[in-house]
């Protein structure tokens, strides 16, 4: 049926002034046979970009699930649209993978080259034709679209509005090394690379994946950034309420309402989060880092104590010590614990931690072991400054064992996890000892959480206790019957 030319006026006019109207009139263009389904989730979004392509908002986060149209909408039509009105602006785009970037580049490139978008608004957006290629096109108005990667040079190159969609993979994010690099590339390049550092605006697409991803990192220590957060089932008491300038809040109100019902209903979300698992979901599904019970190890799990008891088949010591000093690396701490075992029982008695630089480090296990003689082992992972305190206190302080831990950090706790799961691990009674809470947190938090030294230290001991043979013992008296 042939479109008026009054109707087609109004629809050209109506996709120019509203991205919701744009996506919905360019989605058979740039996805061809397949059914467009709109959601507020989307509208909220597009809500959010035009208030960007207005100057409104100049930083900006979007936590969403995957398959959400969140890279459609932010990576493909959002920047071509924002063409129309300003042809002469430049983006930067990027992901962990350049794949990823260069295919929405190559995405949106096809729908300014297409008959429809030609038609309507070709006299003010056009590609030069001596640089166009898949990484980098330019308007004849002197804008630019560049994609680039996580770590990719990026040339000298600055942007008018800084894109990244996917700063870190799904299957990194429990990677230090590769999450610190993340942190680096963006605080050393691109957090650099704005053209106008008072009008010039940042948006963040991704997932929560990570106590210490992109987004968790600049919610703990930068402020003025609007933060989008719509998980997939609706938490009332989500740890990360949508911050919006714009006023914007979640409009759904039943506990467990789905985003996107019309796409992924409840069997298909039920399938989806068995295939994820509790972390999997909480991060990918959710936007939280670790699940509401905790991760692999839950918090309703630990038991606690009172009163501790009067002898011990086992008293040893668990060292987990930092890396750099403290002046060095804010976030480095030293922990030090006490563990008590009596048959299958094992309880934490008392633990030190502090960010602590080699001499500290030193003092502080000569004073953990005055205040508790009773020790027999005391377990010191040989790295870090771990190695010169076995080095310094091997002759002075008897029982000193190197720990040279086998796999990996998750490994080593899936092995302690069913202890605790059974019941059988006991920490003091939290009330009134912060450290405690922090501890258990620390754990359900794990290994998605900001820190994991306290853990480390859980895990070596419940390792080396429960493969190692004991025999029964009296408690040093100054123990007998202690109270915490």
């Amino acid at each position: 049926m042939q479109i008026l030319p009054g109707v087609q006026a109004v629809k050209k006019l109506l996709a120019e002034r509203s991205l919701k109207h744009f996506i919905s009139q360019a989605w058979e263009h740039v996805e061809p046979g397949t059914e467009y389904v709109g959601n507020w989730h989307i509208d909220a979004i597009c809500e959010h970009l035009e208030a960007v392509s207005r100057g409104q908002i100049t930083r900006l986060i979007i936590n969403i699930p995957p398959r959400h149209m969140k890279s459609l909408t932010c990576a493909v039509f959002w920047p071509v649209w924002d063409w129309i009105n300003t042809p002469h602006r430049r983006f930067l785009f990027s992901s962990y993978n350049q794949t990823l970037s260069t295919r929405d580049n190559v995405k949106a490139r096809r729908l300014i080259e297409s008959d429809w978008f030609q038609n309507n608004w070709g006299d003010r957006v056009t590609i030069t034709s001596d640089q166009n290629q898949k990484t980098r096109y330019d308007t004849t108005k002197a804008g630019f679209r560049l994609a680039t990667s996580v770590g990719g040079a990026l040339t000298g190159e600055g942007g008018d509005i800084i894109c990244l969609d996917d700063p870190i993979g799904a299957m990194d994010a429990y990677s230090d090394a590769v999450r610190n690099s993340t942190l680096q590339w963006w605080g050393e390049a691109m957090s650099t690379r704005l053209n106008d550092k008072k009008r010039g605006a940042y948006v963040i697409i991704m997932q929560r994946l990570h106590e210490e991803d992109l987004t968790g990192h600049i919610l703990s220590t930068e402020t003025g950034w609007d933060h989008l957060c719509l998980p997939q089932e609706y938490e009332t008491k989500h740890p990360h309420p949508i911050v919006s300038s714009l006023g914007f809040k979640d409009p759904r109100k039943t506990e467990g309402e789905l985003l996107w019902p019309e796409r992924e209903g409840p069997k298909e979300i039920t399938e989806l989060k068995h295939r994820l698992g509790s972390m999997g979901t909480a991060g990918q599904l959710q936007q939280r880092p670790s699940p509401p019970e905790g991760g692999m190890i839950k918090r309703a799990w630990w038991k606690f104590y009172d009163t501790l008891p009067t002898k011990w088949d086992k008293l040893i010591m668990s060292w987990d010590c930092a890396y750099k000093d403290s002046e060095k690396n804010d976030n480095d701490f030293v922990v030090g614990q006490v563990w008590g075992l009596i048959g299958a029982d094992t309880y934490l008695v008392d633990q030190v931690r502090a960010r602590m630089d080699f001499p500290a480090t030193q003092n502080a296990v000569i004073s953990l072991f005055a205040k508790h003689p009773g020790v027999s082992a005391k377990l010191i992972e040989e790295k870090a400054n771990g190695a010169a305190v076995i080095q310094t206190l091997a002759h002075k302080m008897p029982g000193i064992i190197p720990i040279n831990p086998d796999g990996g950090k998750q490994s080593r706790v899936a092995a302690v996890s069913a202890y605790i799961e059974a019941g059988n691990v006991y920490l003091p009674n939290p009330l009134g000892r912060t450290w405690v809470n922090d501890f258990i947190e620390e754990c359900a938090k794990f290994p998605a959480g900001a820190h994991d030294d306290q853990i480390d230290a859980l895990s070596q001991a419940l390792n080396w206790l429960h493969n190692r043979r004991v025999i029964r013992g009296k408690v040093n008296q100054t123990q007998q019957g202690t109270t915490l």
